[in-house]
């Protein structure tokens, strides 16, 4: 399924993006607004809400700003109907919100463990779920599940969140496999990300007193939005986004052991500066932090604009063909003997 396809039956993609406030899903309204998308802005947060739906619409897009708490399963169907009355249908859904807890698993209060599931997990699940009852209808669309590597490989302090990543592509491949029992054409892809410059790192609940970073290397959140936007047109099972991404879901399969060990000694103290938090600090866990925060967060001088990998991966075939015009080539420039 191609831009051209979803294009077929209205004059610009209908896209729904979870948790486009700031971080990734900022990142990815601008990049659809610029393919010129009408695109649905679901988040808590007002301020961060309008101030998405000015750069989509200064980059070409028409935007559509709902304020919405994606773990109340009324609220994503109350917002995914509205989508639907205004633009007439639903193209493409992106299940992008989240909430993590940075803490050591025996200090996460029960509570708190409960609503990052229900924000990262079951609001995915909601958001799935009002999609497909629009897309089965029509027999076309695609659902984007953003994900992590961390849904394969966890890591230390980041317990309520890695589970809530994993039981996401449980949730995924098990409909994905009843999709595809019904003959359907509504397709389903996830895209497992790496580490990003994105203010979760400033609203994220710790209880350890100094400030989180991403596990380095870090990657701009402009590099997550065009390969979400990209598997958004051109769905495949799963596409891994940076290499780090690529090494820990392979190393998983391969050394899970070794990685235990190695995460043990290495991402324990790797997840925090030496800063200790301030005290007015606040975080989104339950309420959302007042102001528009933007794609990015505050490691823009560490964060890479480029992950070659991801690039080379979308152009694969291209890099195909160029291989074997090569070797072609080779063959034709050989000497006779």
């Amino acid at each position: 399924m191609d831009q051209q396809s979803l294009q077929s039956s209205t004059s610009a993609p209908v896209v729904v993006i979870t948790g486009a406030s700031a971080g990734i899903g900022r990142a990815t309204a601008r990049e659809f607004a610029r393919r010129g998308a009408r695109v649905a802005l679901l988040a808590r947060g007002r301020e961060g809400l309008e101030a998405a739906a000015r750069e989509v619409e200064a980059a070409g897009g028409e935007a559509m700003v709902l304020a919405v708490d994606v773990s109340d399963t009324a609220q994503v169907e109350a917002a995914a109907a509205a989508v639907e009355e205004r633009w007439g249908g639903i193209d493409i859904w992106i299940n992008n919100a989240m909430a993590t807890v940075f803490a050591p698993t025996e200090d996460i209060a029960p509570a708190d463990f409960r609503r990052a599931t229900d924000v990262t997990y079951l609001g995915a699940v909601w958001g799935t779920l009002a999609a497909l009852r629009r897309m089965k209808r029509r027999d076309r669309g695609v659902i984007v599940q953003v994900g992590s590597a961390l849904a394969y490989r966890s890591i230390p302090l980041q317990s309520a969140y890695c589970g809530a990543k994993a039981a996401l592509r449980g949730f995924t491949d098990s409909l994905r496999s009843e999709l595809l029992h019904d003959r359907s054409k509504v397709r389903l892809t996830m895209v497992q990300l790496a580490a990003f410059n994105t203010p979760q790192f400033d609203w994220g609940r710790t209880t350890l007193g100094r400030q989180p970073q991403p596990v380095p290397p870090i990657f701009q959140p402009e590099v997550a939005a065009r390969a979400i936007v990209h598997a958004a047109f051109h769905p495949r099972r799963e596409w891994w986004v940076g290499w780090p991404a690529v090494q820990a879901i392979l190393g998983t399969r391969i050394v899970p052991g070794w990685l235990d060990r190695l995460l043990a000694r290495r991402a324990y103290e790797g997840q925090f500066t030496d800063e200790p938090l301030p005290p007015w600090r606040r975080d989104n866990l339950y309420e959302p932090v007042p102001g528009d925060h933007g794609a990015h967060g505050r490691f823009d001088a560490r964060a890479r604009p480029v992950s070659w990998q991801s690039l080379l991966d979308r152009h694969r075939g291209l890099l195909a063909l160029g291989a074997t015009l090569a070797a072609c080539l080779w063959m034709m420039r050989r000497p006779r003997r």
